[in-house]
């Protein structure tokens, strides 16, 4: 299978080109266009949790001699702080764009490495899978169409990714500590998945969720079609049954332990001179939680909880907050076979339900995506969500613009096109989830019994 997957990548030799191209574009765009393209001042772009400039400012309240969530500008983790913080010193002669830029260029790029590593094992598991049920029309098509490769590229040129590179949010970071976290868990590396959610979860409060697919790699394996295909007795000769690996679960959860002490160590020591963990997690898991920020973003919870009674607040906190845990267990019994694809639909969920929603959450769940365009080969409505995706992206500032600076609209202008922007989301979800499903039954029904093969 490893001779097969390099013959696959020999095959497509403009994959490093287009890559390297796309870094390029990058460092042009932030070495020459500087003051040009403001995308920092974006509410789509830089929300609360992930704006440089609120970094610079918390940065400069620690240089100070004061607690960095002093006041109500900082809001994230106090070790990208200590990381990107000096980055920002100086920042009239210029030095902090070009080196924090530069930063988050190098984080695209890993990212989308390990995004291609991911799909190359998700092509060797699947190509193997399907041989074994005989559908040889499926593993050929998987053979000849690199979708590692086609992920990686539609995450480097994705606008929306080089819009968020651009507009310095520090959600590269995190989009890297998810994938790192994934292709740990691919690899079956257990310290590696452990940290990256560890790391991840620290960044966002919501990629906790993400343990429920990570743990199903690691018990089980890699994507493959329903195991109730292979238990049938005339697919009994061309498969032998993994079992769940609980040991590896077991060790997951010590490391992730592990690593979670050691985060907690290096806050109290940034932290010690100034404040405690107890205002660390106020100032950010419980900031994202209580909604306390209500200026405007791409989401839809900003508008709600300012025009809410306060008698009401804290039951549609809950309600709005809950309902994400509400889909996590019955989408990981459906899709529990498929756990890489389960994390794409739990990352896509979180990035709509989530308090202050960016474009880069879209950017990496849209990459992700691109692994499995085998399996959705036939997802209806694709060019319509291209269309919508385009159009409300492109209205989204115009809205801004007429609401905010020109005075000729108002609130629900903007918040029209972030409706819109959900609604073409969770259709994007929906529709991803059920060729999914339609896959796996195509399977069922095109699958050749192994024993009749032989015969």
């Amino acid at each position: 299978m490893e001779e097969s997957s390099g013959k696959t990548t020999k095959k497509h030799p403009w994959f490093w080109s287009s890559a390297v191209a796309s870094i390029v574009l990058r460092l042009v765009l932030i070495v020459y266009f500087p003051n040009t393209l403001n995308f920092s001042s974006r509410p789509e772009v830089s929300t609360p949790i992930t704006s440089l400039r609120r970094l610079a400012e918390g940065y400069w309240l620690k240089q100070s001699s004061m607690s960095p969530y002093a006041g109500s500008m900082y809001h994230g983790s106090p070790l990208l702080l200590s990381i990107l913080g000096p980055l920002t010193g100086d920042r009239g002669e210029g030095q902090s764009h070009l080196l924090c830029g530069l930063a988050f260029v190098i984080a695209d790029f890993i990212t989308a490495i390990l995004i291609r590593a991911i799909g190359q094992l998700l092509q060797v598991a699947d190509i193997q899978s399907l041989k074994s049920l005989g559908a040889s029309k499926f593993s050929k098509t998987s053979e000849n169409f690199p979708a590692g490769d086609i992920a990686a590229l539609v995450y480097l040129w994705n606008p929306l990714t080089i819009i968020t590179c651009l507009g310095y949010s520090t959600s590269p970071i995190e989009n890297l500590m998810i994938v790192l976290s994934l292709y740990g868990a691919c690899r079956r590396l257990v310290p590696l998945a452990a940290f990256g959610l560890v790391m991840a979860s620290h960044l966002s409060l919501y990629p906790v969720i993400l343990i429920i697919p990570l743990v199903l790699l690691i018990g089980s394996g890699l994507d493959t079609p329903p195991r109730k295909l292979f238990l049938q007795p005339n697919h009994g000769d061309g498969y032998k049954k993994t079992n769940f690996s609980w040991r590896r679960v077991v060790l997951f959860f010590l490391w992730a332990s592990v690593w979670a002490l050691y985060v907690l160590v290096l806050c109290s020591i940034s932290l010690k001179e100034y404040s405690g963990l107890g205002e660390m997690f106020k100032r950010t898991y419980g900031f994202i939680l209580s909604v306390e920020d209500l200026s405007p973003n791409i989401g839809v919870l900003w508008y709600f909880f300012a025009e809410v009674f306060d008698f009401f607040r804290d039951f549609f906190l809950i309600v709005f907050h809950i309902n994400i845990l509400f889909m996590v267990l019955p989408l990981a019994i459906r899709l529990h076979h498929r756990p890489c694809f389960l994390a794409f639909v739990y990352i896509a969920i979180s990035s709509i339900l989530k308090s202050y929603p960016s474009v880069g959450d879209s950017a990496l769940y849209l990459g992700l995506l691109g692994l499995f365009v085998n399996a959705l080969a036939d997802m209806q409505f694709s060019f319509f969500l291209f269309s919508g995706y385009l159009g409300t992206l492109l209205l989204s500032p115009v809205m801004h613009n007429l609401w905010i600076w020109r005075g000729t609209g108002n609130a629900n202008f903007y918040f029209a096109t972030a409706m819109a922007y959900a609604c073409f989301q969770i259709i994007l979800v929906v529709e991803s989830v059920s060729s999914m499903l339609n896959h796996d039954r195509a399977l069922k029904k095109g699958a050749t019994p192994v024993a009749k093969k032989i015969q």
